[in-house]
């Protein structure tokens, strides 16, 4: 496996991470979309509305406002490649923000239950093609040695969505607007993908998307505004970064990036099994089922109505600060490990939740409802550093630029399939089954953990140029970055290997878009 030995390290650009926070909002509106139905379903003006109280199919009911929505997202994600490779990373963002805004805006004024599913579905495809499509631009923009930690600014916001509706939910609890209390909060959501449009005009296109295209000159305009660094006047880490890959993409545009060659050839295969595996694994941490049913957990806890809103909104407070914290670690690990250590962190906190619920809930002990709450905060200390953002540069890291984006939408249309079942059947079964069905999460996450510590390869630090090398391909890399090395002042050097003898070529930073057969 090649390493990035004896490479500087670039600087953060402030333009390129403020276009990362405005893109945040997309991230933003996966979030508030994907969990305002939690507080929703705790709201007693929505279910006396529909009368998911009083109907015999009432629970089939909330069940399938959770499942059409993952459905809706299995099946727009895998969509969304189309648009990402034939029409830009950013019309993969624009599109499920207009649809984001169509469908929260048919929900909120829903006047019977059928509609209210049907735009679930849509709401659904809407968030999930834009969780996919966010970190395909972010990962595409950001320098290769801060990939981790800029890439998380994707889970920041959207814990963030999932804050801000978290505490939405619980004030709208108090406000006295009769049957229609439950209306405003879904309404707040068409406002993030609203803003995100309102912006995405002077957002940049991926470069790696613009050399695909052969938008040459347009492309390394944009990874120089995007790349510059006050120390490096020349802009020769830009240069490095350019010429890397214009030289890989030359190579990806010669390769098959059909679903088909995807499947057949073994090296793609296994690739598209990692990220299969990557947030099937995760998602048996059951971090969903936690937060879209979390009213009703602690209901089954035996807390109050207002508890049952105000614990799930702190959990989320908590995690946003998590998250922000995890941008300074996600970097200093292996991937694989670090992602590892957060699914086996997480299931020790769910046998734990297990065995209090088992135990005590039936006696009503007060101090192990509180431990059993506590359980679910200190799970997400595990979810929040390991997971929560990594999972997304991970998927990413995998594929090169010619199939990433079928290659991430794979994975991420993984998420909502794995949750059609675990959120379709959390209704009955913690009303059947009781504690028993924190076991259906606890066996394969465990088993997933192991996986995922002896089996993946670690991407940490690796230009997404370089990644075809761990999987067997290494002749399909064009070169690699630690054989262009950086001189500050006048030139750039490119170092190679031939017949056993190591030569350096020196070439002035001017010609280096000209310099493929110094290589």
């Amino acid at each position: 496996m090649p390493h990035r030995e004896g490479v500087k390290k670039q600087k953060i650009n402030t333009y390129n991470v403020l276009l990362l926070c405005f893109i945040g909002l997309g991230s933003l509106t996966y979030g508030y979309t994907a969990s305002i139905i939690g507080t929703t379903l705790g709201q007693p003006s929505f279910i006396k509305y529909f009368e998911l109280d009083t109907r015999s199919n009432g629970t089939d009911l909330l069940s399938s406002m959770n499942g059409l929505f993952q459905t809706g997202g299995t099946i727009g994600t895998l969509m969304l490649p189309y648009v990402a490779d034939r029409w830009g990373r950013k019309w993969a963002i624009v599109l499920p923000a207009v649809i984001a805004i169509i469908s929260g805006a048919f929900l909120c004024g829903s006047t019977n239950v059928g509609e209210f599913l049907l735009f679930r579905f849509f709401a659904g495809a809407s968030a999930f093609m834009i969780l996919a499509a966010v970190p395909i631009w972010m990962s595409e923009v950001v320098p290769v040695d801060w990939r981790g930690a800029l890439v998380d600014v994707h889970a920041v916001f959207l814990i963030l969505g999932y804050t801000i509706q978290g505490w939405v939910g619980f004030g709208f609890y108090f406000w006295n607007g009769g049957e229609n209390t439950w209306r405003p909060p879904i309404a707040l959501q068409c406002v993030w993908p609203l803003l995100l449009l309102c912006g995405i005009y002077w957002v940049p296109e991926s470069p790696r998307w613009l050399v695909m295209q052969g938008r040459i000159d347009e492309a390394k305009e944009i990874l120089f505004k995007l790349h510059s660094d006050p120390n490096d006047p020349d802009n020769e880490f830009a240069n490095a970064e350019y010429y890397q890959i214009q030289k890989q993409i030359a190579i990806d545009k010669t390769l098959g990036n059909s679903w088909m060659h995807m499947i057949k050839k073994p090296s793609y295969r296994k690739r598209c099994l990692l990220a299969i595996g990557t947030t099937g694994i995760i998602q048996c941490s059951g971090v969903l089922v936690i937060n879209n049913y979390g009213p009703t957990l602690y209901a089954n806890l035996g807390f109050s109505p207002i508890k049952q809103l105000l614990y799930p909104a702190g959990w989320l407070t908590l995690t946003l600060g998590i998250n922000i914290m995890a941008m300074g670690l996600v970097d200093r690990f292996p991937r694989n490990r670090y992602m590892a250590f957060g699914v086996l962190g997480c299931m020790v906190t769910l046998i734990i939740e297990a065995a209090l619920v088992a135990e005590f809930v039936p006696s009503n002990n007060q101090s192990a409802l509180l431990a059993a709450v506590a359980m679910f905060y200190i799970f997400q200390i595990f979810y929040g550093f390991c997971l929560d953002g990594t999972q997304f540069s991970y998927l990413n890291e995998l594929f090169p630029s010619h199939i990433r984006a079928k290659g991430v939408c794979l994975g991420v249309s993984m998420i909502s399939l794995m949750n059609i079942m675990w959120l379709q059947a959390a209704p009955t079964a913690f009303k059947t089954i009781g504690w028993k069905f924190y076991l259906c999460f606890i066996i394969p996450g465990t088993i997933g953990g192991f996986i995922m510590l002896f089996f993946f390869p670690d991407t940490k630090g690796m230009p997404l140029e370089e990644i075809a090398a761990i999987f067997g391909d290494a002749d399909e890399v064009a070169i690699y970055q630690r054989e262009i090395e950086i001189d500050h002042i006048t030139h750039t050097v490119i170092t190679h290997e031939h017949a056993g003898e190591k030569t350096t070529t020196p070439i002035v930073t001017e010609d280096l878009k000209t310099a493929s057969d110094a290589v």
